[in-house]
C-alpha cells in the first residue's frame, strides 16, 4: 500500500483541461435509480452479475455511471481529487477475494489510477457517451447511422513482458437493476502486478519536499535529474571507447586495431543509451503517453545501436576475409578468386539487408501505434499490397536478381565485359545494380535486371583468353602471301602472343576500290589481347606503306579515254 501523498508530485496524464470535462459533470446529484431499463434492446448487451463490490455495496444514485465516457470521467476526476472511495464504485472487483476489505478496495483503486496516470493515454474523444457504447456516426444526409448495443469497450493498453495487458470498460447487470458500465474485472484483477512494474520508483518515495516545487506538471527534481542521466550517460560512452581502445592497443595486432575503430562509436552509444533507458526507467517515473513514447523511443535506439554494432563487425569480417583470404581479383586468371568475392560480396548484402529489416521490425514493435497501423494495413492487404508490389517492382527484382547472379553466375567481379558496346570490368555487384570501370576510368550503372533479361559479352566467363582481329585494306595488285608471311613473323615475335592461334591472314572482302584483309592474333586476356592487336594493325600498315613505295595501298583509278573529236579537224574546210 502506498500513502496518498505520493500522488501529490506525479504528472496527471488524464487531466488535460482541452479533453476531461469538467468536474461538474460527474458530481451532478441527479437522480438516476437503477430500475429495470426502460430501453430494453440495450440489455442484449450487458454482464450479468450474481454479487457486487462485497466490500462497498451498490454504486450510490449520485454517480453517475451510465455510459462508458461517464464511467471513467468518475473515476478519474475522483482519482484526481484524492477522493479514491468515490473512484473505487467504478471498479469492477467480482474477481478479487470475498475477503477484501473497504480499505484494499480503495487501495486498489489508487494503484489503479497511478498505473493508468504512467502508462496509459486516454483517447477521450474515442469513448462512447451513449448508454448503449456506441459512437455517434453521421452520414451525408446527417441521420446517426444504428448499430448493435455493445458491452465492452477498451479505453487503454500497456505490455508486460510479451503480454498485453488490455484496459477495458465493461456494462454490466445486477439483479433487477439497470445496465450501467463499471471498469472490468480482468483490468481490476491486473492491477497489482502492473503497480509492482510500473509503481513509484524509490526516489519517488524519498525526494525531500523541497524538490517537490513543479515545471508545469513535472516535479523540479525529475528534469535535472534526467540532465545529469544524460551527461553520465555520455561520460560512460567515452569510457567505453577508450576502454576498447585500450584492449586493442594490449594484443598488438592490425587486425584487432582496425576492428576497435569501428566498434567504438557504435559500442559506446549503445551502452551509453542502454545505461540511459534502465536508469531512466528505474529512478525516474514520467508519466502517461510522455513516458511510453520516451521509454520506446529509447529502446529503439538501443536496438538500431545494436544493429549497428552488428553490421560493423559483419561488414568488417567480411571485408577481412576479401583483403586477406582471397587472392587478386583483377587477375584474370583468378576465376576461383573473382568467383569467392563475388559471393562474398553478395552474401555481405544480403545479410546486412537481412539485419536492417529485423532490427526496423524490433524498433516497430515497439511503437504500438505504428505496430496497430501494420495490422490495419494487413487488414486492408489486397490493394494495398498489389499498389505496394508496382511501386516496389523495380527495386525488388534488382534484389532478386542478385541473387540470380550469385547462383548462376553470367557476371562476376573482376571479369571482363562488353554493355551496350563499352568494353570494361565488373568492380563491385551491389543490391540492385552492377558497377562497371571502363577502360577510360568511367563507371557504367547497370540495373542487375538487365543484366538478367538482356544480351552483353563476358569476356572471362569461361576463359580470360582472347582473340582480336585485325582489318586491313590494300590495292588488288598485293602479294597477299607476301604480307601474310609478314604477318607471321611479327606475330612469332612479339612477347604478347600466348600461341594458342596459329597466325592467320585471309582475305574476307573485296569492293570496287580494294580488298580487305582480316589478321588474327590471341592472347591470355582481353586487355593483352587488345594491345597486341593495335600494335600488329601498327606495323603492317608501316610495312605495307613502304612496300615498293606505297602502291599496294589503296586507291582510287580514273580512266582517260581519246576524244572523238580531235583539235585539227574541228575547223571547216575551205570551198
Amino acid at each position: 500500500m502506498i500513502q496518498v501523498s505520493v500522488f501529490a508530485y506525479q504528472q496527471d496524464s488524464t487531466s488535460t483541461e482541452d479533453e476531461l470535462p469538467s468536474a461538474e459533470k460527474i458530481t451532478d446529484t441527479t437522480q438516476s435509480s437503477y430500475l429495470p431499463n426502460s430501453l430494453e434492446d440495450y440489455n442484449k448487451a450487458y454482464y450479468s452479475l450474481t454479487r457486487l463490490n462485497n466490500p462497498l455495496g451498490f454504486p450510490p444514485n449520485k454517480f453517475n455511471l451510465q455510459t462508458p465516457q461517464a464511467t471513467l470521467e468518475h473515476f478519474v476526476i475522483s482519482c484526481r481529487n484524492k477522493n479514491f472511495k468515490d473512484a473505487a464504485y467504478a471498479l469492477n472487483l467480482n474477481l478479487m477475494p470475498n475477503s477484501i476489505t473497504e480499505k484494499e478496495a480503495i487501495d486498489m483503486a489508487q494503484k489503479l489510477y497511478f498505473v493508468m496516470d504512467q502508462r496509459v493515454a486516454i483517447d477521450w474523444h474515442g469513448l462512447p457517451d451513449r448508454p448503449d457504447g456506441q459512437v455517434d456516426i453521421r452520414t451525408t444526409t446527417n441521420q446517426a447511422v444504428a448499430g448493435e448495443p455493445r458491452r465492452s469497450v477498451v479505453f487503454g493498453e500497456t505490455r508486460i513482458d510479451d503480454r498485453d495487458i488490455i484496459f477495458r470498460l465493461q456494462r454490466v447487470k445486477y439483479r433487477d437493476y439497470g445496465a450501467f458500465w463499471l471498469i472490468s474485472a480482468n483490468t481490476v484483477e491486473n492491477t497489482e502486478e502492473l503497480y509492482q512494474i510500473y509503481g513509484p520508483t524509490f526516489l519517488d518515495r524519498h525526494m525531500p519536499t523541497w524538490s517537490q516545487a513543479k515545471i508545469g506538471t513535472v516535479p523540479l527534481w525529475k528534469p535535472v535529474l534526467t540532465i545529469l542521466l544524460l551527461i553520465v550517460s555520455y561520460l560512460l560512452g567515452r569510457v567505453v571507447i577508450l576502454l576498447i581502445r585500450k584492449i586493442a592497443k594490449s594484443f598488438d595486432k592490425p587486425i584487432i586495431l582496425a576492428l576497435s575503430k569501428r566498434l567504438g562509436v557504435p559500442a559506446a552509444m549503445a551502452t551509453g543509451v542502454l545505461f540511459f533507458y534502465i536508469s531512466l526507467n528505474n529512478l525516474i517515473s514520467y508519466s502517461g503517453a510522455f513516458s511510453s513514447t520516451v521509454y520506446a523511443l529509447l529502446l529503439a535506439i538501443v536496438i538500431a545501436s545494436g544493429t549497428w554494432f552488428f553490421m560493423r563487425i559483419l561488414d568488417f569480417s567480411m571485408r577481412y576475409v576479401a583483403e586477406n583470404k582471397i587472392g587478386d581479383v583483377t587477375s584474370e586468371n583468378s576465376q576461383e578468386s573473382r568467383q569467392l568475392f563475388t559471393y562474398l560480396s553478395v552474401a555481405r548484402r544480403i545479410l546486412t539487408f537481412t539485419v536492417v529489416i529485423v532490427g526496423t521490425s524490433i524498433i516497430f514493435s515497439q511503437f504500438r501505434s505504428l505496430e496497430k497501423l501494420g495490422v490495419s494495413m494487413l487488414a486492408s492487404a489486397g490493394l494495398a499490397t498489389i499498389i505496394l508490389g508496382i511501386a516496389a517492382q523495380s527495386t525488388l527484382g534488382n534484389i532478386i536478381a542478385g541473387v540470380q547472379i550469385a547462383l548462376t553466375k553470367p557476371a562476376r567481379i573482376g571479369d571482363t565485359v562488353i554493355i551496350d558496346d563499352r568494353w570494361g570490368y565488373v568492380e563491385d555487384i551491389r543490391f540492385t545494380y552492377m558497377i562497371v570501370r571502363t577502360w577510360d576510368l568511367r563507371r557504367l550503372i547497370v540495373p542487375l535486371k538487365t543484366v538478367i533479361s538482356e544480351t552483353f559479352e563476358n569476356l572471362s566467363i569461361t576463359s580470360p583468353h582472347s582473340i582480336n582481329e585485325i582489318e586491313l585494306y590494300v590495292d588488288y595488285r598485293v602479294d597477299v602471301d607476301k604480307l601474310r608471311g609478314k604477318f607471321k613473323e611479327l606475330l612469332e615475335n612479339s612477347e604478347e602472343w600466348d600461341e594458342e592461334h596459329p597466325p592467320m591472314l585471309q582475305v574476307t572482302e573485296m569492293t570496287e576500290k580494294s580488298l580487305k584483309l582480316r589478321a588474327i592474333c590471341s592472347a591470355r586476356t582481353g586487355v593483352i589481347a587488345w594491345e597486341l592487336h593495335c600494335k600488329l594493325r601498327e606495323q603492317m600498315v608501316a610495312y605495307i606503306k613502304e612496300l615498293e613505295e606505297g602502291i599496294y595501298l589503296t586507291r582510287s583509278r580514273v580512266e582517260l579515254k581519246e576524244p572523238h573529236f580531235k583539235a585539227e579537224n574541228s575547223q571547216k574546210p575551205d570551198k
